[in-house]
């Protein structure tokens, strides 16, 4: 078995710190959490490279894990503390969803895929020490209006449409950060809310595959 530790700390140094992540809980979880363990043999190779690793199954959707990058800068926007209850949404296989865990109390994470949200499950119980995960098979358009109110919810990918049954789970003053690509270019946002209304602004140029469920709808010209 490779030992992928070294790999984990370049990934940290050469893209997490020069990418103006500084808060040292994201760098230590991300050093800690072992992104080769969320994806399948055949890519755990490329596991630290700057890439959306893709690891949905053939002719399924793409769901990835974001580049590592991006990741950390949506974390570090979240701003979660160690009190929050998070959402997270299109989880994948849960890397995400695990990074979030290191840094806040309760994590609920949602998975559309039944097949990625059970190798998720297989995989957190395998790691251990993420019994603060709660990892659902659910629409990602949906949530978990069931755990809401979340004092931050991250998309784990690309909306093209405004997800506002997503910010109505939010509690007053939560966050919500993910890839906004109504727009060329895509851009992360974050989404704060204030009694009943949304306020958000623009972080960062990214992009990222679309969440099934997240996607513009189609228009049909007659």
């Amino acid at each position: 078995m490779s030992d992928y530790s070294t790999a984990r700390r370049n990934m940290v140094d050469g893209q997490i710190r020069p990418s103006s992540v500084t808060d040292w809980r994201i760098i230590d979880a991300m050093r800690a959490v072992p992104r080769d363990g969320f994806v399948p043999p055949s890519l755990r190779d490329m596991s630290y490279l700057d890439l959306d690793l893709n690891v949905a199954g053939p002719g399924e959707p793409q769901r990835c894990l974001l580049r590592p990058a991006v990741t950390a800068r949506l974390l570090q926007a979240a701003d979660l503390h160690s009190d929050d209850h998070v959402l997270v949404v299109g989880c994948a296989t849960g890397y995400l969803a695990a990074l979030a865990a290191k840094l806040a109390s309760r994590v609920t994470a949602t998975e559309s895929e039944p097949v990625l949200a059970e190798q998720g499950r297989d995989t957190l119980k395998r790691l251990g020490g993420f019994g603060n995960i709660e990892l659902q098979t659910a629409p990602n358009e949906q949530g978990a209006p069931d755990r809401a109110p979340f004092d931050a919810i991250i998309l784990n990918g690309a909306t093209e449409i405004v997800p506002i049954s997503l910010y109505q789970q939010l509690r007053n003053g939560g966050r919500l950060v993910g890839i906004f690509a109504r727009n060329q270019p895509p851009r992360a946002e974050i989404v704060i809310r204030s009694e009943d209304d949304f306020g958000s602004r623009v972080l960062f140029d990214a992009a990222a595959p679309v969440l099934p469920g997240l996607q513009r709808p189609v228009e049909f010209a007659f």
